[in-house]
């Protein structure tokens, strides 16, 4: 397997979340291999970018367009252009880590050349998934964004047909590529890097946010419950919702803008517990990082979460309300249903009794040397 010549192919990289960090471990594994990317803006990445200084990185031909940065998300139509234009016959392995709005999947690979797919999610806006851009607010974008949208789902089907195994983030996502792509996958939970969370079991009296603040993460939900009752709330991450969700906000709730990879593990440790509230998760790393430090999950029992948080042991997950199913009562943009769902849950934490070391048992079994060990595992049996 040392022989082995291995390129990674990655969406893009101008921003730090969930995929990026499966990247960095895929990298750790195999530091000799090259990315292979649509675009890539490590400065737009603040600090995050630091990360990737010294990687070989090989962007696309529109890292050379004008105004690339701009035009990244309305150019996602030529995505599959950009990845077929890269020449992969040297290499013996070619791991592609696809998302929500690129098709590194759609890399071309001699016949003999073994081709994994991790797929962190089939794209989201093909699918009716909620994202952080809404083209349906306007009826020409709809119309356009519907139309370009049927062509590109027809394609990301074609392509997803062409990695030789593709490989689930988790159960939520293996049963999306069954569905979207008719295929079946192997499971391979993302990697928590548990070395920096430590487990505290002292807790401070706050509730914590902690995810960009975009449309689609549910944080406009969770201000409203913590405005209502009046309880103190830190809103760590920023985003284009970030000025409307202060507007909304009570004087119990503090935003505390981007923070660094330690203020992160810090908040985590101390917080009462960790809310989100993202009905449609693909799988949710932030809750893994939060049991890790001994910290419970206020969860909706949807998605990803399901894999992750335990109800009533390691966290609660939470519902619509009874009867309340079929009609979304929305003020302001928020559903009601969901805030009041919402407030139970946080009203029923304090009865609960979370041992922490259940919650940090919970959150080891998705360690990066597990990923680490399953990816080689899976590379070798196939080699």
């Amino acid at each position: 397997m040392n022989n082995l010549k291995v390129a990674l192919a990655h969406d893009y990289l101008r921003e730090y979340g969930g995929a990026e960090r499966v990247l960095e471990v895929l990298h750790e594994i195999f530091p000799d291999a090259p990315v292979y990317t649509a675009y890539v803006n490590l400065e737009a990445m603040g600090e995050n970018g630091k990360r990737f200084k010294g990687w070989k990185i090989i962007p696309s031909w529109f890292q050379k367009f004008p105004f690339a940065n701009k035009l990244l998300s309305p150019f996602r139509i030529f995505a599959p252009l950009m990845f077929e234009s890269f020449d992969l016959s040297d290499y013996d392995l070619v791991i592609s880590s696809s998302s929500a709005t690129h098709l590194s999947k759609s890399v071309i690979t001699k016949p003999e050349t073994l081709h994994l797919s991790y797929i962190h999610t089939p794209p989201r806006f093909l699918y009716g998934y909620t994202t952080s851009f809404n083209y349906k607010k306007h009826w020409w974008t709809k119309v356009a964004g519907e139309i370009i949208n049927h062509f590109m789902r027809i394609y990301d089907f074609e392509v997803s047909q062409r990695p030789d195994i593709l490989v689930a983030n988790s159960k939520n996502i293996q049963a999306r590529i069954k569905k979207f792509y008719r295929r079946d996958s192997l499971v391979i939970y993302p990697p928590i890097d548990l070395a920096e969370l430590h487990l505290k079991k002292t807790k401070d009296d706050y509730y914590l946010v902690l995810n960009r603040l975009v449309r689609g993460k549910g944080t406009e939900t969770i201000v409203e419950a913590a405005t209502k009752l009046g309880i103190p709330l830190k809103v760590a991450g920023t985003g284009s919702e970030l000025e409307s969700l202060k507007k909304k906000s009570g004087k119990n709730i503090q935003f505390l803008g981007w923070v660094s990879d330690e203020e992160r593990v810090k908040l985590l440790q101390n917080a009462k517990a960790l809310i989100v509230a993202s009905e449609d998760e693909d799988f949710g790393i932030t809750s893994i990082e939060a049991q890790a430090v001994g910290t419970p999950v206020i969860a909706p029992a949807s998605g990803g979460f399901l894999e992750t948080v335990i109800n009533a042991k390691t966290g609660i997950l939470y519902t619509l309300t009874k009867n309340d199913t079929a009609v979304r009562d929305f003020v302001n943009g928020v559903d009601q249903n969901m805030v009041e769902s919402l407030i139970g849950a946080l009203q029923k934490l304090d009865s609960l009794k979370f041992d922490p070391e259940d919650l940090r048992k919970n959150a080891e079994k998705f360690s990066k040397e597990r990923f680490k060990k399953e990816i080689l595992e899976l590379v070798h049996s196939k080699s």
